[in-house]
């Protein structure tokens, strides 16, 4: 397991970033999901190190232990940055959710620094949910933060974990207990209303097809049926895609079956 006491510390322009850099060997970059941190990858880390692989683990801005913004920025801007500072690259970019959608902004903004790309849970930034029961959250979302109710919003959060077909139950309670912590942490850092700098990455779909290293879509099948769509026109559009899933899983794939998640990527890398 990783600890906050291996985190380094990236001086960008506009605050610290923190991030893990641990291993040797061909680099793999792990960008974790909204609201948590790079503990996400608790369970991918150890293992990636074990097969000889170097990884970088960042702190998305205004997540974990990374400053908040200031003043706009993009997400892809920002891990290129880390990426030239620590003389880094080209990577296999791996993302969930966020992550993934972090993972195809950067090989399309910066392409010299990727090498491969695997997204989980996301498609392009472009892409929005439009299912009934994932807009119910967002909508939770917004009430609970508009009025300034952080408990309220963490249970909304939390019905992210097993989705719509499943209950808390269903679920390995660790997984919410992890989720829960490192997103209190993230939204402590913030303030109802406050501005959001972020800049979003934009006509991604119509330049997939320039994207010329191999890209892995892997999702759980208990993800709305639209994304697992997306997922495969992701997939299908760029030259080398492909894509899989994972049984009996949803959102954090990685953490609900750590082991087949694991398996499916060492298979990637290994082909690569």
């Amino acid at each position: 397991m990783t600890t906050a006491s291996e985190l380094s510390y990236y001086t960008s322009t506009d605050g610290d970033l923190a991030y893990v850099d641990t291993g040797a060997g061909d680099l793999v970059v792990l960008l974790h999901s909204g609201y948590v941190d790079h503990r996400v990858f608790d369970d991918q880390i150890p293992a990636l190190v074990a097969a000889g692989h170097r990884v970088i683990a960042p702190d998305t801005r205004g997540h974990g232990s990374s400053a908040n913004a200031t003043g706009p920025f993009r997400w892809a801007d920002d891990l290129a940055a880390l990426l030239r500072h620590l003389d880094a690259g080209p990577a296999v970019v791996v993302g969930v959710s966020m992550g993934g959608v972090i993972a195809t902004d950067t090989v399309l903004e910066h392409p010299e620094l990727v090498r491969a790309v695997v997204t989980c849970g996301a498609a392009t930034g472009d892409w929005q949910y439009t299912d009934e029961w994932t807009r119910g959250i967002q909508a939770e979302y917004a009430r609970t933060l508009g009025a300034g109710d952080l408990e309220g919003w963490l249970e909304a959060f939390l019905r992210v974990v097993p989705g719509e077909h499943r209950s808390a139950d269903d679920v390995d309670p660790d997984i919410g207990r992890r989720l829960r912590e490192m997103a209190f942490r993230t939204m402590s850092k913030h303030t109802p209303g406050e501005t959001d700098w972020l800049v979003r990455v934009t006509d991604s779909w119509s330049r997939l097809p320039k994207i010329d290293v191999p890209v892995l879509a892997v999702n759980g099948t208990l993800e709305p049926v639209e994304l697992l769509d997306a997922a495969r026109r992701l997939a299908e559009t760029v030259p080398d895609g492909r894509a899989e899933t994972i049984e009996g899983v949803g959102h954090y794939l990685n953490m609900e079956k750590p082991e087949e998640f694991n398996a499916v990527l060492l298979d990637f890398l290994g082909g690569l």
